[in-house]
């Protein structure tokens, strides 16, 4: 019996390592992260444990690829410092009311987040292409809430993005403060938000508390975190 059940363990064993060896590279959680990858946990996961370096790369690669449009900005000091930021000025067919300052892990996830779930979910429930989104701004060199005794936001460090409207190739603007409540609206906004977390460490609107009532705030801190 003892060698029956090693001859099945080994067999297991066997069984187990070539189905990992042979596993699509996006159902790999241990394999590079791709740009083609799909949506779903473990891309999350890939993209919550990019190095620097490796960061870098695929954001290059996606700026080859027009999912985006930015450009590298020198560190700075003080009280509030920035390492490997960027300047974000459009994501490809999706133009942006400004540019604004970006981390790495922030830039790359939205570029992701934008060409595969907003403009997706844009044809689908709104039935336009999207053209354009709307922020109230990346960086600020401030604490939660602007409380003194609270710890630095993610704005802080140029990891969150404040998203207040949406605009369409029909003409059409969607803001998050109106267009929470509308029901031809809501649908897209809400799965816009729930689809965040699958990119972004937290996803914050409004439902989350009033001072998230007119936009969704995308950051790159937690885990999964989206309401």
């Amino acid at each position: 019996m003892r060698g029956k059940g090693a001859i099945f363990l080994i067999l297991l064993l066997g069984a187990g390592w070539l189905g990992y060896r042979f596993l699509p590279p996006h159902y790999n959680p241990f394999a590079p992260l791709q740009l083609s990858d799909p949506p779903g946990r473990i891309t999350q996961f890939k993209l919550r444990r990019l190095t620097p370096q490796a960061c870098s790369v695929l954001l290059d690669e996606a700026n080859r690829q027009r999912l985006i449009s930015s450009q590298p900005v020198a560190d700075t000091q003080g009280t509030c410092p920035l390492e490997n930021v960027v300047r974000v000025r459009n994501f490809g067919s999706v133009a942006l009311s400004s540019s604004f300052l970006a981390s790495c892990p922030l830039a790359l996830s939205s570029a992701l987040f934008v060409e595969q779930q907003a403009k997706p979910l844009a044809r689908d429930l709104v039935g336009s292409s999207l053209r354009q989104i709307d922020h109230l701004g990346s960086y600020a060199c401030r604490n939660i809430y602007n409380r003194p005794d609270a710890r630095r936001s993610e704005h802080a460090s140029a990891e969150a993005l404040d998203i207040a409207a949406f605009r369409f190739a029909d003409g059409r603007r969607v803001t998050v403060s109106n267009g929470w409540r509308r029901s031809d609206t809501q649908p897209f906004l809400r799965a816009l938000l729930d689809s965040a977390c699958q990119y972004y460490g937290n996803g914050l609107g409004p439902e989350y508390n009033a001072a998230h009532a007119d936009h969704f705030h995308l950051g790159m801190r937690g885990y999964g975190l989206c309401r």
